[in-house]
């Protein structure tokens, strides 16, 4: 990780139509781009505010039901606003990609350096994910199912795909999803006598497929099964045996294909297209992979699965994110409306920082809050919407944190 002193509030981008080019102009930012980031920030932060404890509260309002679907996971199938943020996250991660290459091949930067580079990213990004994911822990917790390391696993593979031509990158994105589909469809299916509650799967739990689609059910699926040989690798408190959420190591392979679906946007946006032709595209390009995704759980071919990344879930989710992020490119770029977004840009400039900060000292600023301010603060609304307006107590000092590093031009940067 580095921290980047700059006198400008961001790196300037680049301007490529094709990969492999060893030169590029350079251009300015893709302001939807950073202000979208922001946004998927905000969400992940917002967790802090533990808005889905109101439905419990007020179980008989819809609202509150809608408000609790879409700020926590659904339990297996199906896709939250909630389910969108890892996506989304992965997808940036992508779109950035472009401008990052044009930028050091202007520099003048050599292919052997990039890709030291791209190796020291993505170590660093496994590396963290694991630190993180062992904090109050005793010993290292070996996972790999966190955010930063699924990206770090493909983001080497990404940096490759990048300089090969579009026809390769389409066989590799195809290949992913289908090879992926394919082996989770052979793996063999667990035998009658299964013991599912041994695994971590609930009795009677209403998730559970029957005929084909139970090849993707919960810790009795391939992923699973690759998780209790490779975790177990690793020296541990005690054996692996099931995540309890489903989540998974190979999760990442379809987590690339998310990402080449950012790269692509990346420099579907560098182009010297019109803004209303590159609006178009986004919007097209959203629609059609969110249909297909659906099409493919509707006709129980596979489901729409975040815990395990199906292949119709990479579509779904992919189709939902280009279609929020035409959403910010129509306001922000098209029709110019900015100064709305400047909070979500202060966010997104520092995604990594704040990353870090929601894991590491979310619980210190609750704490801090409530011992200099007491609880009355925030039992003004009633005792329900205590945790709520902690957490937004919370977010609001996260984000002078972030203000601050943003005005001293600081950003984390890996």
């Amino acid at each position: 990780m580095t921290v980047t002193v700059s006198r400008r509030a961001a790196r300037p981008a680049s301007k490529t139509a094709d990969a492999t080019a060893v030169t590029a102009p350079p251009s300015t930012r893709i302001a939807s781009i950073d202000a979208f980031r922001g946004f998927v920030m905000f969400l992940m932060l917002a967790e802090a505010m533990r808005l889905w404890t109101l439905h419990t509260a007020f179980p008989e309002s819809r609202f509150w039901a809608i408000v609790a679907y879409n700020t926590s996971h659904v339990q297996w199938q199906g896709c939250s606003l909630h389910d969108l943020i890892q996506p989304a996250f992965s997808f940036l991660v992508g779109a950035a990609l472009p401008f990052s290459l044009a930028n050091r091949l202007a520099r003048g930067e050599s292919f052997q350096r990039m890709l030291g580079h791209a190796i020291w990213r993505s170590i660093a990004l496994i590396l963290l994910g694991i630190f993180l994911r062992s904090l109050e822990r005793p010993q290292t917790y070996w996972t790999f199912e966190d955010t930063l390391t699924q990206i770090g696993l493909g983001y080497t593979f990404l940096f490759l795909l990048a300089f090969t031509s579009l026809r390769v990158q389409n066989a590799v994105f195809v290949t992913i999803l289908v090879a992926f589909w394919a082996a989770f469809a052979l793996y063999p299916l667990p035998g009658p006598d299964f013991d599912y509650t041994q695994v971590g799967v609930p009795a009677n739990w209403p998730h559970l497929y029957t005929g084909f689609l139970a090849h993707f059910n919960k810790n009795s699926n391939l992923s699973w099964a690759f998780d209790v040989w490779f975790l177990n690798l690793f020296p541990r408190e005690s054996p692996f045996r099931f995540n309890s959420g489903g989540w998974s190591t190979l999760s990442f392979i379809p987590t690339l294909a998310t990402m080449m679906l950012g790269v692509w946007t990346g420099r579907w946006l560098q182009t010297d297209r019109s803004t209303v032709e590159k609006l178009k595209g986004l919007v097209i390009a959203g629609v059609a992979l969110t249909l297909a995704g659906l099409v493919f759980q509707w006709l129980h071919i596979s489901p729409i699965v975040k815990r395990i990344w199906t292949s119709s879930y990479t579509l779904y989710s992919g189709g939902l994110v280009l279609l929020i992020l035409a959403a910010f490119y129509a306001l922000i770029d098209w029709r110019g409306w900015r100064r709305w977004s400047f909070p979500l840009l202060v966010i997104g400039a520092n995604s990594i920082a704040i990353y870090v900060m929601s894991w590491t000292i979310e619980h210190f600023i609750s704490s801090a809050l409530v011992r200099h301010l007491g609880r009355a603060p925030f039992l003004v609304m009633g005792a329900p919407f205590e945790p709520v307006l902690r957490g937004m107590g919370v977010l609001v000092v996260f984000w002078l944190i972030l203000y601050w590093m943003y005005r001293k031009k600081i950003f984390l940067r890996i």
